[in-house]
């Protein structure tokens, strides 16, 4: 059984965007559970390398993203604990590989829209990272410490998270244009 360790927190960011789509307009959830690998991957290049939708064995929504976040190719397995228009927190305990090998983390993805004005929102996508006690033994059989792993992962994450925040809005924008028509 995976021990998720919540008290720590290994990397967390959020960044928005405006967007000129009314609010009424944008599904975030339609937009999460339908985007197509291709639109996935111009998200972030080349750090986003797949993505596809399923779900669990009792019936929630997931995502499936495969990335590169820093060194770690991370295979996340986002659970959709709430999937809403305006709203979607996903939860994943998430594959690392890493140069040193492979370990786990929990991250939890929190995609949101507020309403601006009647023509314009702004999205904004939040990341948190916490370890698990998998990735603690493994840092520390590593030799790395608590906070130099901190430290990196804060940095390669907040810095893909601000980069694929703005092409995540447009693209969400996109979504909300061709259902509009």
């Amino acid at each position: 059984m995976t021990v998720i360790r919540n008290d720590l927190v290994l990397s967390q960011s959020a960044f928005s965007h405006v967007i000129d789509v009314p609010f009424e307009k944008v599904d975030i959830a339609k937009w999460l559970f339908s985007l197509p690998d291709a639109e996935y991957q111009r998200c972030a290049p080349p750090d986003h390398i797949a993505a596809g939708a399923t779900f669990t064995d009792d019936g929630r929504r997931m995502s499936i993203n495969v990335e590169m976040i820093g060194t770690g190719l991370v295979v996340q397995h986002y659970v959709g604990e709430v999937t809403e228009a305006a709203h979607c927190r996903m939860v994943s305990t998430s594959d690392v590989f890493t140069p040193n090998g492979r370990t786990r983390v929990q991250v939890i993805w929190d995609l949101s829209v507020r309403k601006i004005d009647d023509t314009r929102c702004e999205y904004t996508n939040s990341v948190v990272s916490h370890p698990t006690e998998e990735f603690l033994e493994f840092i520390k059989e590593h030799g790395i410490s608590w906070e130099k792993a901190q430290s990196d992962r804060q940095q390669s994450s907040g810095d893909h998270n601000r980069r694929e925040t703005p092409l995540f809005a447009e693209s969400i924008a996109r979504a909300a244009r061709r259902a509009a028509i």
